[in-house]
């Protein structure tokens, strides 16, 4: 079963210097429909103003990924991890048992692009943790390429939870398969561009949420980038 989340309908927030959308929900916006995908808590999408970010504020117990779609964003935080992230990276911050950081547009003109996601961690009050690779891009061209998982290889950041993050940049008319596990459920988030899954046409911000299927085919009709969260 697909269930399509349109991006019209994620909730939005907007100050001087920051324009968001939340897939689920998040801050004043809330959602009983979308509080949540298993473990799956938040997808961001942030377009950050040039010069501006987020001043050093806490988290804790919750596994915080970065991926860039344009730009560069500068991050720091309490245990000396940090570094600036730009496409075709990615970035895992684990808040553990607490963590203060910051993260600020790399640039003082350009507007960053980017999401954010929050996965719930298997374990509470873990040592806090900074991890950023960089994406292998043949691995993730015109096919999916995993690039976080709770074994990670190479070119993939951990997670502590049994949960995999997937990504494809596909071409025009280029289909994509990934197969889903007896028992486990998917979310596919569209980056960019347009894509068909199951007879559904998703463009940039739309996603789906997909249970009960052996696989998952996306077909781009014209240059797209997804990501796919392959969870318990």
């Amino acid at each position: 079963m697909i269930t399509v989340r349109k991006s019209e309908d994620r909730g939005k927030g907007h100050i001087d210097w920051l324009d968001s959308r939340f897939s689920f929900s998040f801050g004043d916006y809330y959602d009983p429909a979308f509080e949540s995908f298993g473990p799956l808590r938040v997808i961001n999408e942030d377009w950050i103003k040039g010069g501006a970010g987020f001043p050093p504020h806490p988290h804790r117990d919750m596994e915080i990924i970065t991926y860039l779609l344009d730009g560069a964003i500068a991050h720091k935080d309490s245990t000396g991890g940090g570094g600036t992230i730009r496409p075709g990276e990615i970035q895992r911050m684990s808040a553990g048992s607490g963590i203060v950081h910051a993260e600020f547009n790399a640039s003082a003109t350009e507007t960053c692009h980017l999401l954010q996601i929050w996965i719930m961690p298997s374990k509470r009050g873990i040592q806090p943790g900074y991890e950023q690779k960089t994406i292998d891009a043949d691995a993730v061209r015109n096919h999916f390429g995993r690039i976080a998982a709770p074994e990670p290889r190479e070119n993939e950041v951990r997670l502590v939870q049994d949960a995999e993050i997937w990504v494809a940049k596909l071409d025009a008319e280029v289909e994509a398969i990934h197969p889903l596990s007896q028992g486990r459920k998917a979310w596919l988030q569209v980056a960019r561009g347009e894509v068909v899954v199951d007879g559904e046409t998703l463009s940039a911000g739309d996603a789906a949420a997909i249970t009960d299927q052996a696989q998952i085919a996306v077909r781009s009709k014209e240059p797209s980038e997804v990501l796919l969260f392959d969870l318990a």
